[in-house]
């Protein structure tokens, strides 16, 4: 099974500051959303960090190494603004990329760290992912934001995923940037 989710900011301080983490220190925070990935990843699942996993220095890559392959199943990077060339040759990684088209259950996905306005397959009922943002802007009827700060700091599936998108209103650029669109997601 497929999970998703972006902006972890492993590591990162400040990050509690800027998005209102509700945690004491970095430690509780790495903690508790590397509990709540052990909690749901099995062995034989894939689970997609759409960006930012750390914010750290390169001598904190033996600790982000461990923590990494303390993920269960397979860990896939769609690299963010903070991941370093360093985070990306941690062994533990089943694949780095900056962008990736997926097909799950029929669902075109395209996953990009960036939000973004259109997007291979937009017209045709493609989703796209996306994290950076954090709690900003939780994304638009096709383009959804899994970032953590958006969903109780643990990973998302395709089903919740698509539940939220039908919540979230159209893009109101959209009729701009593909006119004629329909939105059958």
């Amino acid at each position: 099974m497929n999970y998703f989710t972006a902006d972890p900011h492993f590591g990162h301080a400040n990050i509690m500051r800027f998005c209102q983490r509700p945690f004491d220190d970095v430690a509780a925070m790495d903690a508790h959303i590397l509990a709540n990935y052990q909690a749901v990843l099995r062995p034989d699942d894939d689970l997609w960090i759409i960006g930012d996993f750390a914010f750290a220095k390169s001598d904190e890559a033996p600790r982000l190494e461990r923590l990494l392959k303390s993920i269960p199943g397979r860990t896939h990077l769609v690299r963010g603004n903070h991941d370093r060339p360093w985070m990306t040759r941690l062994s533990g990684w089943a694949s780095v990329q900056d962008m990736i088209e997926l097909k799950q259950d029929g669902q075109r996905l395209t996953l990009c760290h960036y939000p973004m306005l259109t997007f291979p397959g937009a017209r045709h009922g493609a989703l796209q992912l996306f994290g950076h943002v954090h709690q900003n802007w939780p994304g638009s009827r096709n383009s959804v934001n899994v970032g953590v700060d958006l969903w109780s700091f643990r990973p998302v599936t395709l089903p919740e995923i698509k539940a939220r998108a039908q919540t979230l209103p159209i893009n109101p650029l959209w009729d701009s940037v593909e006119p004629g669109a329909e939105l059958d997601v």
